[in-house]
């Protein structure tokens, strides 16, 4: 028999149609003389965050049905994804009425907007109704749950024989490869292995994105998203030592001349050369325009001055990618430009060989493996071929082509720390007893997990979302910006709770839950905070720009 879906199409249409209310409010309080106020916006943050946060919901479940329209296409909707799907409409819709958490004592409610009798009408509509009652039941966790003890859980197949070859691929390695020795690795606040980084480059991991006429693979941002939740599933290094090679691939193959092309995206498809972002500085944050590192024309190419912060990979790296003012005279981003910089491999012994430049390392609660760095710049010499595309003043505009990929790839980071805090969690739940049988038999326990897998899988599909979009060619700063913003929360929500089912053990560094949770709390901070994006997702609404 057909699962009947028409029902969750009428309530994501009222949902939709209560986020219509919300724009129409958010644009009468950010609007001036006609145009969006970046002023206003300021003035109005909460709201205005709050209607981005409201969007990312809506737009999570229209990625949920569509996975959903697929299955049942394909004759493989079965059970564990009805639960699923019902528990992820009735708790969303239910968040739309109620409250959408932005954090964890911020919810943003229909009362900042001002839209009462809206937000009555859409719990009154039948069909946002039926999941509001029957949707995120008691009954309907207990059997979601049940079907996880039982081993049985939402379909990963994406119908591609390909991609759903290379997750089986990166599944195996990283159980046996990763899982094993990540929790050890992250005590001793060891860098990722050599021989891991070698066996990562036989696989192509660095070269997913790399066209194939520089030797890469040649593939899209879904591929490379199924690919880094799995190896994140296992480490969040593991996940993240591709991101580097992901932004400076893009940002050669973009930008770059054709012989920066060919000097580069060979070496760094192979895993010859391993890439570090050098872009922030202290005191600036996410403010680019702000950057003050200079890079001072000579003869013969260019000198380095200045200060970076929050390098990951900087001492094992071999090329940086490295945003510094050429134009002093020009305050802004028409200042800046990108250099691909060279620099010798550090060791454990000498960090930072090159010359005029030295690097500190900055101690960090999670996210090891690759380090993070505080480094200086004095004197630090590039040759002329190392302006990116060889004009200056381009470089903000360069970076902004990375910044999909980028948060697209963060987000499925973000899902595979959520997979690893739920199977934890179950793992976990199973084994431990109190009162003569496993804690899972518990409600509040149970409850846990199936809402953890509920949250991961909507994080997922939404993940899915945008990189299709951005595999298709379209702009999707939106999408990408709403993926990581709900992948972040997912993330750091299952961790805790997680961490949660393992009660005081949970707390204890020989347990594994406890590197989830460090590890966790960096995704909604780096590569743009929660707060960026739902700035970034808001303004390209108000913008009138829409999500696919």
């Amino acid at each position: 028999m057909t699962f009947e879906l028409a029902q969750f199409h009428t309530a994501l249409a009222a949902a939709d149609d209560y986020a219509t209310h919300a724009h129409r409010v958010t644009t009468g309080l950010t609007t001036k003389q006609g145009k969006v106020s970046v002023e206003l916006i300021e003035k109005h943050q909460r709201i205005v965050h709050g209607y981005a946060w409201l969007k990312s919901t809506i737009t999570a479940l229209q990625a949920l049905l569509e996975w959903a329209e697929r299955l049942q296409e394909s004759g493989r909707l079965g059970e564990v994804e009805k639960l699923s799907l019902d528990i992820a409409f009735g708790e969303y819709l239910a968040q739309l009425v109620g409250g959408v958490a932005m954090g964890q004592n911020e919810i943003v409610r229909p009362a900042d907007f001002g839209l009462f009798d809206e937000s009555l009408a859409l719990s009154q509509d039948a069909s946002v109704r039926h999941f509001l009652s029957t949707g995120n039941t008691a009954d309907k966790r207990r059997a979601l749950a049940e079907f996880c003890r039982d081993g049985l859980f939402v379909s990963e197949e994406l119908g591609d024989e390909f991609i759903d070859a290379a997750r089986t691929q990166y599944r195996r390695f990283t159980d046996e490869k990763i899982i094993p020795f990540s929790h050890q690795w992250h005590l001793d606040n060891a860098l990722i292995p050599d021989d891991l980084v070698a066996e990562l480059a036989e696989l192509g991991t660095f070269g997913v994105c790399i066209p194939e006429e520089y030797d890469g693979l040649g593939l899209g941002k879904l591929v490379m998203s199924v690919i880094t939740e799995e190896l994140s599933r296992g480490w969040i290094a593991a996940g993240s030592l591709g991101t580097r090679s992901e932004i400076a691939g893009d940002l050669i193959s973009h930008a770059g001349t054709e012989e920066q092309r060919q000097q580069w995206l060979p070496k760094i498809a192979s895993g010859e050369v391993l890439p570090t972002a050098v872009f922030t500085e202290p005191d600036t944050g996410s403010d680019m325009g702000a950057l003050s590192t200079r890079a001072v024309a000579h003869e013969g190419g260019w000198t380095i001055k200045g200060a970076k912060t929050w390098i990951t990979h900087a001492a094992r790296s071999d090329l940086m990618t490295l945003m510094a003012r050429s134009k002093p005279d020009v305050n802004g981003y028409a200042g800046l430009s990108m250099f691909l910089a060279p620099k010798p491999r550090g060791t454990e012994d000498e960090a930072f060989p090159a010359k005029g430049m030295s690097g500190t390392e900055i101690e960090v609660l999670g996210y090891r493996g690759m380090r993070e760095y505080e480094l200086s710049f004095d004197g630090f010499e590039l040759d002329n071929t190392a302006l990116l595309g060889g004009e200056q003043g381009n470089g903000f505009k360069q970076l902004m082509q990375t910044f999909e990929g980028a948060r697209i790839q963060t987000a499925a980071r973000a899902v595979g720390v959520a997979r690893r805090a739920f199977e934890l969690g179950l793992s976990y739940s199973l084994e431990r007893k109190q009162f003569g049988r496993p804690i899972f038999d518990f409600p509040r326990v149970s409850d846990k997990i199936a809402m953890m897998s509920v949250d991961t899988l909507v994080a997922r599909e939404l993940t899915y979302f945008a990189a299709r979009e951005k595999d298709k060619g379209h702009r999707c700063d939106i999408e990408a910006g709403m993926a990581k913003l709900i992948a972040a929360r997912t993330s750091w929500a299952n961790a805790d709770a997680s961490l949660q089912i393992h009660g005081g053990n949970g707390y204890a560094l020989e347990y594994e839950i406890s590197r989830i949770l460090c590890d966790a709390r960096i995704l909604n901070i780096f590569e743009g905070a929660g707060e960026i994006q739902a700035q970034v997702i808001a303004r390209g609404l108000l913008s009138n720009r829409r999500p696919a």
